[in-house]
């Protein structure tokens, strides 16, 4: 065959051999901070497939540039970035310093406060899109055939709805799972499946299943009232039909969980829940010349990493001070992620970096440890690269993270409010110098790494998959559409039981008679002799 003859026939076979490539319209609506580095995970491998990708941001948006290179459909929104970042910063403090100290009446009044300013910036952030009439007219006129959407940003299932769109949620696991249990009608059973707060594994005593049920009660409880309250009339309004908050996000295609079986403990989930924990993780690239000359002259003691993650910047003078002392004890060379006022115990071997390539120092042959406030981001990136952890939980669901990787033996957790500097320490030494937790770190590596395919690839195909089919309500169950008492099966309860009663009912009466009409005939035989 000649050289023309062989080319054509490879070209051919190529050809003939693809998939068509499906291109689709695709809107985000995301969430903020880290939850934005997840997304932008997705969004740039659907850009890469050819995707036409539009984010849907508003104008106060504090984490989110809105020059990069992306196509951003900016609304604008009543209130300012330094309203809502202030909000949060006064938040994270209140988090960080002053709950685990105050009563629980104050936590409670101070939660709803702060709940309370977030929820109007959220309504007023809803309204500026969903009553928006020219907006959604020229979003319907994009034709686009799925939304992503993160539910910590609230209304994005609204969108979806005024749109007539499929739409798909990407989330880490909600506190006690009640968007997902509640919501999403994924079973957890509470003897075994630990509400996120509690700090608790799946082998519970039975004390700990008594709080654990307790928990889950209360949170429902809690849950139905603020939704009751504060969205399920607003609901309603903007649907144009009687429907509530869980109502409408249950109507979710694809639950995209942000976690796997490399960090959860086992337990049941449904056909339209995929886990992709991990998706943003990648190879270490190589570093700067800088940062590689500082990790180089560490010689065989290495490197430390540590971060507290993208919403802490800064700490107390005190706290900066003790973090510092501690991390100049040690012989390791330590790169820091800090952008507050330079503490004055500040040591040689560490340096203090307002940003760092954390995955690729992560990944980076001379690191012994990861110190890390317990952010999903974090630890995923720690697990892909096999790297052992120090914990520093601050707030939200990192005390339970941290616990997860504990347990599976990856890290040594310290508390933040009461540590002092040889704690740092000896949870540094113990970590460095005990073989088995980077043993174990690399356990949990291995399981990540051997899946079918990666989770940015699955997280990626079941988003196709539901433009490809208009949809996944088929991976949708059947308890969406029952009422509670018919999802807990009380109502056959209630039938069994009331036949049982009558039955029961019938034969003691039965048998009561029978009793008296044979006293009766015993009475009267004597008489008649």
């Amino acid at each position: 065959m000649s050289p023309a003859g062989l080319f054509l026939l490879v070209f051919l076979l190529l050809f003939c051999g693809r998939q068509p490539a499906l291109t689709g319209n695709v809107l985000i609506w995301p969430g903020e901070h880290s939850h934005w580095t997840n997304m932008k995970c997705i969004l740039n491998e659907l850009m890469d497939r050819n995707h036409n990708v539009t984010v849907l941001l508003s104008s106060a948006s504090p984490s989110i540039n809105h020059t990069e290179n992306y196509h951003f459909e900016v609304f604008e929104v009543p209130f300012s970035k330094t309203e809502l970042a202030g909000i949060l910063e006064e938040f994270f403090y209140f988090s960080m310093y002053e709950s685990t100290s105050a009563s629980f009446v104050r936590v409670f009044l101070k939660t709803r406060e702060l709940l309370g300013k977030m929820l109007i910036l959220q309504r007023q952030q809803c309204n500026a899109i969903l009553r928006n009439k020219l907006l959604l007219d020229k979003l319907r006129k994009s034709q686009y055939e799925v939304l992503i959407s993160d539910p910590m940003n609230a209304c994005g299932e609204l969108v979806a709805d005024s749109l007539n769109l499929p739409f798909i949620f990407s989330l880490r696991l909600s506190f006690a799972y009640t968007l997902e249990r509640l919501c999403g009608q994924m079973p957890a059973p509470r003897s075994f499946v630990p509400a996120v707060p509690l700090q608790y594994t799946d082998k519970m005593s039975f004390t700990q299943r008594i709080k654990n049920l307790l928990f889950y009660l209360a949170h429902d409880v809690i849950f139905y009232v603020w939704t009751f309250s504060n969205w399920n009339q607003y609901y309603s309004e903007i649907t144009g039909r009687p429907t509530t908050f869980c109502e409408t996000m249950g109507k979710a295609d694809i639950w995209l969980i942000r976690t796997y079986w490399d960090f959860e403990y086992p337990r049941p989930f449904l056909p339209n829940f995929q886990f992709v924990g991990g998706l943003h993780c990648k190879p270490a690239k190589p570093l700067p010349e800088n940062m590689e000359e500082f990790v180089q002259s560490s010689g065989d003691d290495g490197i430390v990493v540590f971060s507290l993650g993208s919403m802490v910047k800064n700490l107390t003078r005190e706290k900066a001070n003790i973090i510092a002392s501690a991390l100049g004890q040690i012989p390791q060379k330590v790169l820091w992620r800090y952008s507050g006022e330079k503490p004055d115990t500040l040591s040689p071997n560490t340096r203090v970096y307002d940003w760092i390539p954390q995955n690729d120092l992560l990944g980076h042959p001379k690191t012994k440890v990861f110190i890390t406030h317990g952010g999903t981001n974090g630890i995923y990136e720690a697990i892909y690269h096999g790297v052992p952890m120090v914990g520093i939980p601050l707030f939200g669901d990192q005390p339970d993270n941290m616990m997860h990787m504990k347990t599976k033996g990856a890290a040594v957790v310290v508390d933040f409010n009461n540590m002092e500097s040889k704690d740092l320490v000896d949870a540094l030494s113990t970590v460095i110098n005990d073989t088995s937790y980077r043993e174990n770190a690399m356990r949990l590596s291995r399981i990540h790494h051997d899946q079918p395919m990666t989770p940015l690839e699955r997280a990626v195909f079941w988003i196709e998959f539901v433009m490809r089919h208009k949809g996944a309500k088929h991976l949708r169950v059947q308890a969406h559409n029952l009422a509670w008492y018919q999802y807990h099966s009380l109502d056959v309860i209630a039938v069994l039981l009331a036949a049982t009663a009558a039955v029961v009912f019938v034969l003691i009466k039965s048998c009561g008679f029978c009793f008296r009409r044979c006293c009766r005939r015993a009475k009267a035989k004597p008489k008649k002799e």
